[in-house]
């Protein structure tokens, strides 16, 4: 990161996410965009867009690579990466972002379309022997026995950081090429099917039946619930819930693009990013109340 402390923080580097960044950087204010690669999934894979105004059948990935160019020609800093964690420190907010501490006096979600969890019953369990960072809260299961389901090669650092503290890791990847890891971390080739555990995670049935009793489950790399990352968001019928101006319940907190609702259009995603981050600006020039 060029700076620790920043007056726009975006989450998403889709069409949302970087119209709210353009449109901040214009306000002169300094703004750091965090996404995956690639970024928005579903408007890379979209073969013809025709309902983008003056650039009629256009392929997504084409109307996204116009997007970034535009961005990169303003020098917009764009990171590769997945917040973990957010809290709320009375004057702005402090993010965890690949093991290092940013600083915002503003945050835009636009993390696109609502989460879906991984397994049933996690928002249940959470916090009860489920969670969504290994290193955060790795100390907690120190002797014990883990497991981690990972949607990428990330998880596998995560594998061998737990392998160091735990008794035992099983570690379940959602993708297809697994890399190098510690000889003992138990890597499955069993898919999960179910949480187990009334109050509190006891164990993890996978697809073949088999319950693997574990102390602990950490599911890594897929997405985020807004809510869970930013703890008090208000959520209607899944999405952020906003204002005119994009903001949420939260001071200092705006949202733009799918994850507010309905309709899913690149159209309307550039338009809420445009609102999100002129409001953001004028909220990072004014002291918090």
């Amino acid at each position: 990161m060029r700076h620790a402390d920043y007056d726009v923080v975006v989450l998403g580097c889709g069409p949302a996410g970087l119209s709210a960044a353009v449109n901040a950087t214009i306000r002169n204010k300094k703004v750091l965009v965090i996404g995956g690669d690639p970024c928005s999934p579903p408007m890379h894979k979209a073969q013809k867009i025709d309902n983008y105004l003056g650039l009629p059948a256009t392929s997504g990935a084409e109307l996204l690579k116009r997007f970034m160019d535009h961005a990169q020609a303003m020098d917009i800093e764009i990171v590769n990466g997945k917040v973990d964690l957010i809290n709320d420190t009375g004057a702005g907010y402090q993010l965890l972002l690949q093991d290092e501490f940013i600083n915002s006096k503003t945050i835009i979600i636009a993390t696109g379309v609502p989460y879906k969890s991984t397994l049933p019953r996690e928002e249940e369990l959470l916090g009860k022997g489920l969670g969504y960072c290994a290193t955060c809260d790795g100390p907690l299961y120190r002797d014990k026995t883990v497991m981690l389901i990972s949607h990428n090669e990330e998880g596998e650092n995560e594998a061998d950081f737990m392998v160091q503290i735990c008794r035992n890791v099983y570690y379940v990847p959602l993708y297809k090429k697994v890399g190098t890891m510690d000889a003992r971390v138990k890597v499955l080739q069993e898919r999960p099917r179910e949480i187990v555990g009334e109050n509190e995670v006891t164990g993890v049935r996978m697809t073949n039946d088999q319950v693997i009793p574990v102390d602990g489950l950490f599911i890594l790399g897929g997405e985020t619930s807004p809510s869970r990352l930013v703890p008090g968001l208000e959520m209607e019928d899944r999405h952020i819930k906003v204002n005119r101006k994009q903001e949420t319940n939260l001071h200092g907190v705006l949202a733009a693009g799918d994850c507010t609702g309905k309709p899913y259009q690149v159209a309307k995603s550039i338009g809420e990013g445009q609102v999100a981050g002129l409001q953001a600006s004028l909220l990072a020039s004014q002291a918090r109340p």
